[in-house]
């Protein structure tokens, strides 16, 4: 099927980076937040990237207007109505999930392809939170961060997920030129659950003492040609985040390697969720 209008439900650091990509690409974007200044503020987001890009000569100022000519910022649920592709990147939270799925199975076309941009909770759990009919369309679509340089798609199939909506979803990647992966629907999916016992062995030698923050991180990006430390991807990515993954991981698997570390819940506990807030395992200008 093709797939010209684009409904991305969640305007904030995976959801705009989802919008400016399709609307590269040059399709229709609607891009939602119950709180029309949030979704203006994510459009206003992916303005400042474009301009970045005009400044490094990536990119011509008149294709950085046609781009943003292409995404309408929405507060109206109502807006899927006319959408080929809705594709959830809200906070990674099933009852919040869930709650959406819900509401946009009410208002998106019986065609629609349904796309989570979940990192790990099952895809047949929140397909459970449509309608039967509306399954075999319901796939997992994992983006990764930054969205517009990162260039994976992870696709998730649910137990009801079917051929077309693959393929679709498979020429879709072509056209934003990315190279797409295929999980089965399993706790952390492929790439999480590699990446989670990596950076949980790297908090665990620092809470032991082993090495620092700094000498922890050089490790890997000398000694492992890793392009960053396990420790400041952590802080990339988010702490919440990561404990949120490492708990559907441990809850999923029931092993050692997939707790999440004491340090980790502690630094969440007190507020310190990595870059987003200025500290993580490190400190950030504000």
């Amino acid at each position: 099927m093709a797939i010209e209008r684009v409904f991305v439900a969640g305007a904030g650091l995976m959801g705009h980076g989802i919008a400016q990509v399709h609307a590269a690409a040059g399709k229709h974007v609607t891009l939602y937040e119950p709180d029309l200044s949030r979704a203006t503020a994510g459009r206003d987001r992916i303005g400042g990237n474009l301009e970045r890009q005009v400044g490094k000569g990536r990119l011509e100022a008149s294709e950085r207007d046609a781009i943003l000519a292409r995404i309408a910022a929405t507060d109206d649920l109502a807006a899927a109505a006319e959408a080929d592709l809705v594709v959830e990147a809200v906070f990674e939270d099933v009852a919040v999930k869930t709650s959406l799925w819900a509401e946009l199975d009410r208002v998106a076309p019986p065609a629609a392809v349904f796309g989570t941009n979940t990192s790990s909770i099952s895809i047949d759990r929140l397909a459970g939170a449509v309608g039967e009919a509306r399954r075999p369309a319901f796939v997992g679509v994992h983006f990764f961060s930054p969205v517009p340089v990162m260039p994976l798609v992870e696709l998730i199939r649910g137990s009801a997920t079917d051929d077309a909506t693959e393929a679709a979803m498979r020429e879709l990647a072509a056209e934003l030129g990315k190279q797409v992966i295929v999980s089965a629907d399993r706790p952390g999916f492929l790439v999480n659950r590699i990446l989670m016992p990596l950076l949980g062995e790297a908090m665990r030698a620092y809470e032991e003492g082993t090495g620092t923050a700094e000498d922890i991180d050089a490790g890997a990006r000398i000694g492992l040609n890793h392009p960053m430390g396990p420790l400041e991807l952590a802080d990339f990515i988010g702490l919440d985040v990561v404990l949120g993954i490492m708990r559907v991981l441990h809850d999923g698997f029931d092993q050692p390697q997939f707790a999440p570390p004491a340090i980790l819940e502690r630094l969440v506990g007190e507020g310190h969720l990595g870059q987003k807030t200025g500290r993580g395992f490190h400190t950030y200008p504000r």
